[in-house]
Formats: structure tokens, sequence, C-alpha cells
């Protein structure tokens, strides 16, 4: 059984950041982490998922195109089983309260605490096994 995280993200550079904080997890094939530009190939690539195991959705709030937030109900429509965290660099009330009413888990701000983000996941694939 393949576990994916799936992160949302435009920002080339967060995908180099992310593959270097979780490389031994990777590595050690604990879980795959894919990325997806946009929120238009996030929605095709989780309706598309086959036989991984889809354990959480990282997704940035401010995207060309269509937001995260906009995203969000769709996400949770199409995969109500799968946990999504909203990332933005402005963690203000009025963001996190909007992310929470759409289906959001929880809210990281930026730069991302990847000490509390690691234990995000560890909750993850515990609940996976």
């Amino acid at each position: 059984m393949t576990i994916l995280v799936l992160v949302v993200d435009d920002e080339p550079d967060l995908e180099v950041l992310f593959r270097q904080q979780f490389r031994r997890d990777i590595r050690s094939q604990r879980f795959v982490m894919e990325f997806a530009g946009s929120a238009a190939q996030a929605l095709t690539r989780i309706a598309d998922i086959g036989d991984q195991t889809l354990i959480l959705i990282l997704s940035d709030i401010n995207m060309p195109g269509m937001s995260g937030l906009e995203m969000l109900p769709e996400a949770r429509a199409r995969r109500p089983d799968v946990p999504v965290i909203m990332i933005t660099a402005y963690g203000d009330a009025e963001t996190r309260k909007l992310a929470l009413e759409r289906g959001a888990e929880g809210l990281l701000t930026k730069p991302i605490d990847f000490g509390q983000l690691r234990q995000e996941i560890e909750a993850r694939l515990e609940q996976a096994a």
C-alpha cells in the first residue's frame, strides 16, 4: 500500500523545501509526497488516486486561478475522508475562520513549522496503519 501526501502550491521552491524536510521518510518509502502546482491539478489528482491511500492534503490559499479556499469545498466533497490543512502567509483570524468554515482541518502559516507539520503527518500515518 502506497501512502500519499498531496501538497498544492504554485511556488516551485516549496517542493524543494518539502522534499528536503521529508527526504528520509520519502527515501524509506514511509509515504510518497506529490505536488500539484494549481488547485485544478490537485482536484484532478484527487479524483485519480487509484490504489494509493491519500492521508493528507496540504494546500496554499493564495494561488492564481482557483484559490485554495475555492478548492477546499470541492476537495472535501470528493474526499470527505481526507483532512485538508491550509497553508498561508497571512494567518489572520478571518482567514483561519474562513478556512475552517469551508472544511479545513487546520491552518499553517509560512514560514512553515516543519516540526508541527511532521506531527500532523505522523498522526495520519498512525490512523492509516
